[in-house]
C-alpha cells in the first residue's frame, strides 16, 4: 500500500518501524521481521509481527517471508504461555483486507496473551446455521482446485 508522494518504505508505519525510523518497543528482530508491542494492547505483551519486506496483504507476501512471520509468532507465543505470569492462553490472530479488520496496510500477525478475565471476545453474536457434509465437501473440493491452481504461482 502506496500513498500519493511516497514510497511505502517511507509512507508505512510497519515499513517504518522495521526501518528504525519510527520508534517501538520491539521485542525480536532479524533479517525478516521485526517483532514488537502492540500500541492498544488487549493485555500486557501483546506483540505484533511484521515482515520487513512491504507486504500489503497475504497476496503479497512470499512463502519466505509467511514462514518467518509464523515462526516468530509461535516462538512468542510459547515464550507467554511458559509463564503463566504472562498469560493463561494466547490467541494468534491476522486480519486480511479491509473488511477483515485489518487497520494497517502492511501484513502482520497478533500475539495476544489472554487472561480468563480480559473480557475479549472472539465469537459471532449471530452464528450462521451450520453447512451440510455435503455442502462442506463441495466448498472443499472448490477450495482444494483454488490451492492446486496457487500452487503453481511464484511466491518469492
Amino acid at each position: 500500500m502506496t500513498t500519493p508522494g511516497g514510497s511505502a518504505r517511507t509512507t508505512c508505519l510497519f515499513c517504518r518501524i522495521a526501518d528504525a525510523t519510527e520508534p517501538a518497543s520491539v521485542v525480536h528482530a532479524d533479517d525478516a521481521v521485526v517483532a514488537f508491542l502492540d500500541t492498544a494492547p488487549v493485555n500486557a505483551g501483546h506483540v505484533l509481527v511484521a515482515p520487513r519486506r512491504h507486504a500489503s496483504g497475504l497476496t503479497g507476501l512470499s512463502d519466505r517471508d509467511g514462514v518467518a512471520v509464523w515462526r516468530v509468532a509461535h516462538r512468542v507465543a510459547v515464550a507467554l504461555r511458559k509463564n503463566p505470569t504472562w498469560s493463561e492462553g494466547v490467541n494468534l490472530h491476522l486480519s486480511d483486507g479491509e473488511i477483515a479488520g485489518q487497520s494497517v496496510g502492511h501484513v502482520h500477525m497478533h500475539v495476544i496473551p489472554r487472561r480468563t478475565s480480559d473480557g475479549m471476545r472472539i465469537v459471532e453474536d449471530n452464528p450462521p446455521q451450520r453447512p451440510s457434509r455435503g455442502e462442506l465437501d463441495a466448498v472443499a473440493r472448490d477450495l482444494a482446485a483454488a490451492l492446486r491452481q496457487c500452487a503453481g504461482e511464484p511466491r518469492g
